[in-house]
């Protein structure tokens, strides 16, 4: 039995083709067009309205699932020299990087998975903080460092150079990893930068990563805050570390942890005092003696049950808006130097939920430093604060 083509309603017999059109453009203000444009005449167009005049868009203010994948649709500038020219108070940076994992990898999708978890672009506005952060500061995507698979030496010296590049140009770079094995060449790069100033960390993880080595290995995953003290970048008393908990490190790791000077908060006594108690006194003790602070969050800090798309999940830790707050306080009232999100395996990811909490604790630290900025402080390394509000067309 053969069908019947369906039918095509004649030129201008169309009586509800004009409801389908909006009455005026968009009064959205963060999505406000940039132009409108008309389309070519032809008999198919004129049918639906396809050739009249409609709004256009410009990329910053499209979807974030239409076009090239850039963090919160931001202007994709990689050169140093631009950055430098654009007063970049804040960079992301990709490190696709995963050849350091001891246990489940694909970390290595992470930033890209981290750029795209976001629903909202334009002007965004932060309720928490009530500030839009793209008017208040310049912030780009600065892409990836130059990453190929299976020469972690390599992978390692390319992360050092791409944010070396970029906090030598004054701007905070946010670093989308990625394993943690990243964050030895990342802090490292941005001590660098900082000299003759210090740097001290504070981290957010389930494990202290102080492993001596894995398997032989002194550039694993387990091991990138032991390399950053014995190298000199990070003394041991400027670390703090938040969340730890499960069954590792061994007693002879928190010896030598201890002896480093080092100070941590486990899970229990989040869960004896509070999160806010606890991200109080970390906050003290990460102004005790460092000129800014580079902030390292593993995502397997929070509790799998939220955040499932990681490497080595650890159950009972932090709700997801318990590391939101944190991340908003210590940058609120620390001088960030750089921060890094790490160890988002979107492979084994559920409807995007880690990669979600990854970008909102982006999101939350830019929108915590224009609020800085908005009160007339500096955000840039060696910057003085820029006066008034900034467009994102302006950008």
């Amino acid at each position: 039995m053969s069908k019947r083509p369906p039918r095509t309603p004649r030129i201008g017999t169309v009586p509800d083709a004009r409801a389908l059109r909006p009455s005026s453009p968009s009064q959205d203000p963060a999505h406000r067009p940039s132009s409108t444009e008309s389309g070519r005449a032809g008999a198919f167009a004129g049918m639906w309205g396809w050739d009249r005049e409609f709004d256009v868009y410009d990329d910053f203010d499209l979807p974030t699932y239409v076009g090239p994948t850039t963090f919160s649709n931001l202007p994709w500038v990689t050169d140093p020299a631009e950055l430098t020219a654009r007063s970049v108070d804040v960079a992301i940076v990709g490190a696709p990087f995963d050849d350091m994992v001891t246990h489940r990898p694909g970390a290595r999708f992470g930033p890209r998975a981290i750029r795209e978890a976001q629903n909202s672009s334009g002007s965004i506005n932060s309720l928490q903080l009530d500030v839009r952060p793209f008017d208040e500061l310049t912030v780009v995507d600065s892409g990836d460092a130059n990453i190929v698979p299976a020469r972690f030496d390599r992978g390692h010296a390319m992360i050092y150079r791409k944010v070396l590049e970029v906090a030598g140009t004054g701007a905070i770079p946010i670093v989308l990893g990625g394993d943690h094995s990243i964050t030895w060449p990342s802090a490292s790069a941005v001590a660098e930068a900082r000299r003759p100033g210090t740097i001290g960390i504070v981290h957010f993880d389930a494990h202290a990563d102080t492993a001596p080595d894995s398997y032989g290995q002194l550039a694993g995953h387990g091991s990138p805050m032991r390399r950053l003290i014995e190298s000199g970048a990070v003394l041991g008393k400027n670390f703090v570390q938040v969340g730890l908990r499960g069954y590792w490190p061994p007693v002879d790791v928190l010896e030598w942890m201890n002896e480093q000077g080092m100070r941590w908060h486990l899970m229990t006594e989040i869960e004896e005092r509070g999160a806010e108690a606890v991200i109080d006194d970390a906050i003290t003790e990460a102004l005790d003696g460092a000129d800014a602070i580079y902030l390292s969050v593993d995502i397997d800090v929070v509790d799998p049950g939220s955040a499932p798309g990681t490497g080595t999940p650890e159950p009972g830790g932090l709700l997801p808006r318990e590391l939101l707050r944190a991340v908003r306080r210590i940058v609120g009232k620390v001088e960030l130097a750089g921060m890094d999100i790490v160890e988002v395996s979107p492979p084994y990811d559920w409807a995007e939920s880690t990669a979600m909490i990854a970008n909102r604790c982006a999101l939350e630290a830019i929108s915590a430093l224009a609020v800085k900025h908005r009160a007339g402080n500096a955000v840039r390394f060696g910057g003085c604060p820029v006066r008034g509000r900034r467009t994102a067309r302006a950008r």
